[in-house]
């Protein structure tokens, strides 16, 4: 299992690269958005003749451009109720008083008239002075994103005038012409031409350029997109967007080693977990969990690791879901479930085109589903469920308990511990995982018939296999793991126990009271032994 991240260096432009695709989604906007607006600004930026080291400079900033605007989410769907449909309404009006009065008429959006008039008298008294602070505080997180992921002074100083406008007008107002970096400059035009490009062609392009060219664009390169807007936009369309900004990286391409890309990914889960006051801190708290409880089941150690990078990034997909259905402290209606239901798949998309990045994805996918076939997003249950992903699942249940809510308080450890092992006996969680993520929460775990010679339970599992006449495969299978993890455990077995084959093992087990008075027969099913899934519930959160 182990990672294709362990083998060779990660690309820095993949996981930023990866990171966009949720951005777009918390714009409202198709998934390569932010691709395709990289591209676009590259190919402005060799237009206008700039160097290959400012064009690197282009290149991150054009990525993280929009990173901030989800960080104060929970305070956009206090105001306006929806945070996705508040930022998507930028495009059709643009920054300044179209937008402010947009964004006016959606105060209180989804609440009851009276509960509306409410928010908005709120707003006028402390909710103004609130949003406008907001995108000052966006781009100052974007820049603290870029300084963690190692990237230049030069891409931390545009990103962080991502909202400066030519005439002034910007955010946080304080640069304007020439003096807003020319990174920051073309990110902003090539945000806007690429969506106008997409819904209405070239000439839409053209009038969105020419319509704001002097206020909020760069004159010089709102005139390239009116003269050169056909060569600039040519092909878009037809080019593999996630290869063609990958392989377009300027200069060498920025790697990360192994102990840097834990780093980066622990810089993005945090920022991820910005979105919602309820989920501060979660995604790390969960990858620690999940780590740990990985190694005490006695999983290799590179699959250990790439337990605990899903943990980092299994929430990604939430910036696609609004926050007024996380936050909402009421139950969810049905087509809000439906939303819910989609972020595990949402990760799964915006990490599935990295080849190294995909098999987190592959793991974080299914952490909500659940053994009887009741999770999501696929239903899936029995042995399709990885033993990873029901480590992942049994550790993001347990800690999203221990954190409060909306519609709840945060559930004592020991409640939380007793939810998680009721959950085993309705047949929707792993009992080994379970025990393992409450042993590493640090739990007081009921004992089981073990074996002598210090033989884990796990260990006791593979010897009951072994004893029978199962293969490394076989048992694999069986347990669903890998024949290179059953291989370890059965090194470690006749180590303990003094065995040397399989009758040996065998005859160690009888001795010891280890095998159980029926046990399935070599090749009679995929399945593990004695577990019948049985009806029950996904958790919201």
């Amino acid at each position: 299992m182990a990672s294709h991240a362990d083998r060779q260096p990660v690309r820095l432009a993949e996981l930023v690269a990866s990171l966009s695709l949720g951005i777009d989604l918390g714009f409202g906007q198709p998934m390569e958005h932010v691709l395709r607006q990289c591209l676009i600004a590259l190919r402005l930026a060799e237009r206008i003749g700039l160097d290959e080291e400012t064009r690197a400079v282009v290149y991150y900033t054009a990525l993280l451009v929009g990173v901030g605007c989800h960080t104060d989410a929970h305070e956009q769907a206090k105001w306006f109720g929806d945070d996705i449909a508040l930022k998507s309404i930028k495009y059709e009006h643009g920054p300044g008083r179209p937008m402010a009065a947009a964004s006016m008429r959606m105060i209180g959006s989804g609440n009851p008239p009276l509960h509306r008039f409410r928010i908005g008298l709120e707003f006028a008294l402390s909710g103004r002075r609130e949003v406008n602070e907001m995108i000052n505080h966006h781009a100052a997180l974007a820049v603290s994103l870029a300084q963690q992921l190692g990237l230049s002074d030069a891409v931390q100083e545009a990103v962080g005038c991502a909202y400066e406008q030519w005439d002034g007008h910007g955010w946080p107002g304080g640069r304007s012409g020439t003096d807003v970096p020319v990174a920051a400059r073309l990110s902003g035009i090539s945000d806007y031409v690429e969506v106008a490009y997409r819904m209405g062609g070239v000439d839409a392009a053209r009038d969105v350029a020419r319509s704001r060219q002097g206020k909020q664009f760069d004159p010089a390169l709102s005139e390239v997109i009116s003269d050169e807007g056909e060569m600039i936009l040519s092909g878009l369309d037809d080019v593999g967007t996630w290869d063609a900004v990958i392989d377009a990286e300027p200069a060498l391409a920025v790697a990360v080693g192994a102990d840097q890309l834990d780093e980066a990914l622990r810089a993005v889960a945090n920022f991820v977990d910005l979105k919602s006051p309820y989920s501060l801190g979660h995604a790390g708290a969960v990858a620690d969990l999940a780590g740990d409880a990985g190694r005490r089941m006695g999983m290799p150690e590179a699959d250990v690791t790439t337990l605990r990078r899903a943990g980092l990034v299994h929430g990604l997909g939430r910036l696609g879901i609004s926050n007024a259905i996380w936050d909402k402290p009421a139950a969810l209606g049905a087509g809000e479930w439906e939303r819910v239901r989609m972020h595990p798949y949402l990760t799964e998309r915006m990490l599935q085109q990295s080849r190294s990045l995909a098999p987190l994805g592959a793991i974080a996918v299914q952490l909500r589903e659940r053994l009887d076939g009741s999770g999501y997003p696929r239903g899936l249950s029995g042995t399709a469920i990885s033993q990873p992903a029901r480590v992942l699942g049994a550790a993001d249940a347990y800690q999203a308990m221990r954190e409060p809510r909306p519609y709840r308080p945060p559930l004592p450890a020991d409640l939380a511990a007793s939810e998680l092992r009721a959950e085993v006996r309705a047949g929707r969680l792993d009992a080994e995982a379970v025990d393992a993520v409450l042993a590493a929460a640090g739990h007081r775990i009921p004992g089981r018939r073990s074996g002598a010679a210090g033989l884990t339970p796990r260990e006791v599992e593979v010897l009951r296999l072994l004893a029978r006449g199962f293969t490394n495969k076989q048992i694999a299978a069986q347990l669903v793991i890998s024949p290179k993890t059953v291989g370890n455990h059965a090194e470690h077995i006749y180590a303990k126990i003094g065995a040397t084959n399989r009758a040996g093992a065998a005859l160690f087990a009888m001795q010891h009271g280890l095998l159980p008075e029926q046990q399935m027969a070599p090749g009679t099913g995929a399945g593990k032994m004695g577990q019948t899934p049985q009806a029950g519930r996904a958790a919201r959160s």
